[in-house]
């Protein structure tokens, strides 16, 4: 999947200066999750959303959280790292007001929002704050990961920008993990 450009946006993370960094110890696991965890690592790996960590100063735990279907999904833990970065007050669009404004425009657009946030680079500088350990080594995020903090206020940003540029008058809402954007377009 190609990324945004990190000259239109990239995540940075604003981590407070008087929060000691967290490594949290590593957890075990059955041989079931270990198998699904490494597949899941691999295929990050593959597609470029990780990299391999060396000297990390914040460490979380990767959490294997069994899916609906019967298989597993991997996440990272961290919550020791979201206590130490502050609240990204960037509004959020109000639901049920949007909704009400999309009556009148001439064009919906619905997108999958569902991976949008791999899309937005991590800042190098932040990149191996999201470090998470696995029974092969230590692995970061190049890409924002599900779980931090302001990831959404980082991608309504991301979806605010491209869409200003491109487009007239714009509006967006979010429904369930659906977003759904309204516009006026000329001519039709």
């Amino acid at each position: 999947m190609p990324g945004i450009s990190p000259d239109v946006i990239s995540h940075k993370l604003s981590i407070s200066p008087i929060c000691k960094p967290v490594r949290q110890k590593r957890r075990s696991y059955d041989a079931e999750q270990y198998e699904a965890m490494r597949t899941e690592v691999d295929k990050l790996k593959a597609i470029g959303f990780i990299r391999e960590a060396t000297y990390p100063v914040w460490l979380s735990n990767s959490v294997m959280v069994r899916k609906a279907s019967g298989g597993w999904r991997m996440c990272q833990d961290y919550t020791d790292l979201n206590k130490a970065c502050p609240k990204d007050s960037f509004p959020l669009p109000r639901i049920d007001q949007l909704v009400d404004a999309t009556a009148g425009h001439k064009l919906l657009i619905f997108m999958d929002a569902y991976s949008g946030y791999n899309q937005i680079f991590m800042d190098p500088a932040d990149s191996e704050h999201t470090t998470f350990i696995t029974d092969r080594g230590l692995y970061c995020y190049n890409v924002m990961p599900f779980g931090l903090k302001n990831a959404r206020g980082a991608y309504q940003r991301l979806v605010n920008r491209i869409f200003a540029k491109h487009v007239g008058s714009i509006m967006e809402v979010y429904v369930d993990d659906m977003l759904v954007k309204s516009r006026t377009v000329g001519g039709i």
